[in-house]
């Protein structure tokens, strides 16, 4: 009698169960609908880094005449840096556009030779990831501006907000800073330790 019991019991859990369940289905059933008529509209997840890449224009290709080996290449005229690592596949790393300085490098290869993890730049910014490769009447290095922001085209003009340890940069300064977004600038960083090859093309 126990036995049987114990069997009713479970057997009224599971049916009590499966009608819960059912009423739960009736009840989703359609409210996909319905909250659309009544004017709901379900958000629209942001687009994936991934997605944003996909839809951005296309990145033109690596330099020919452009070095061998690991290296910077560094387009004057496109204003593009690639990172190339040819034991990689595709070999181009990453790819990325850069305003640079007033004054350009020569054409031509060198070696890293300093980094900074942060400073101030020529323009009076606050800059980090600074990767300096040459100098031939100025610095030539990459760097990034802590608040994201290209070089001010008014070169010699007060820093807005500056603070008392940054200064305006001067007019006549040769200004061989070549700037990148924070991120980008966190590739190269981690990308050209000392030592490594930056070869500048036309």
């Amino acid at each position: 009698m126990a036995k049987l019991g114990a069997g009713l019991a479970v057997t009224g859990l599971t049916l009590g169960a499966m009608a819960a369940v059912g009423l739960l289905a009736f009840q989703a059933n359609g409210a996909q609908e319905r909250a659309l008529e009544a004017g709901y509209t379900p958000p629209v997840a942001p687009l994936t880094s991934a997605a944003a890449r996909a839809t951005a224009p296309p990145t033109p290709p690596l330099p020919a005449n452009s070095g061998s080996g690991l290296r910077v290449v560094y387009s004057l005229g496109a204003k593009q840096v690639w990172l190339v690592d040819p034991r990689k596949n595709p070999q181009v790393t990453a790819a990325f556009t850069v305003v640079p300085g007033s004054v350009s490098p020569p054409v031509g290869s060198y070696p890293v030779y300093s980094r900074t993890a942060a400073g101030t730049g020529t323009d009076g910014k606050k800059i980090e990831h600074v990767v300096r490769f040459s100098q031939q009447g100025a610095v030539f290095g990459f760097s990034a501006a802590v608040d994201d922001a290209s070089p001010s085209p008014s070169a010699g003009k007060p820093v807005p907000s500056a603070s008392p340890d940054q200064k305006a940069a001067d007019p006549k300064a040769k200004t061989g800073g070549i700037r990148s977004s924070r991120a980008d600038g966190q590739l190269l960083w981690d990308f050209a330790p000392a030592g490594t090859t930056v070869v500048v093309v036309p």
